[in-house]
């Protein structure tokens, strides 16, 4: 994949968030970090207090339960809705023409959803992976390889 210079390369998992750009040109990428951001998403298990709930049932004696949230992906579902408000907002002031997503694919599939019509028609190319733990010189490379 060839990266226009100044294109914008968002890297996203369901905590995390880098913007880069790329400073150098389509032949030779150069990816500088220009935002970061991180919010803990500690497991399920520590983010419940009680089992999941019950109600009395109409149609039968007794109790019936209720479905249990996974608050884990709940929090991962609201921060790719944050990346794409994020990039919206970007979007809205020109900060940039060209734009690469890299995000884990469940990650990728909500950010889809919140798509801002000036996202969407930015958007050069969207790459199912989680790099949020690579350096920028191995997302480059990762990058590269694609095509």
């Amino acid at each position: 994949m060839q990266l226009s210079h100044n294109a914008l390369v968002a890297v996203v998992d369901g905590s995390k968030m880098l913007f880069f750009r790329n400073e150098g040109d389509a032949v030779h990428p150069n990816l500088t970090v220009e935002y970061g951001e991180e919010k803990p998403n500690p497991p399920d298990r520590d983010q419940k207090t009680d089992a999941q709930g019950q109600r009395p049932s109409s149609a039968t004696p007794g109790q019936e339960s209720t479905a249990e949230t996974d608050y884990h992906r709940q929090a991962k579902d609201e921060f790719a809705a944050h990346a794409a408000e994020e990039l919206k907002a970007r979007a809205l002031r020109n900060d940039f023409d060209d734009l690469v997503i890299v995000a884990a694919p469940k990650v990728l599939g909500e950010m889809r959803k919140h798509y801002h019509k000036e996202v969407s028609a930015r958007i050069r190319a969207e790459v199912p992976k989680d790099l949020t733990g690579h350096t920028p010189d191995r997302i480059e490379a990762i990058l590269s390889e694609k095509v």
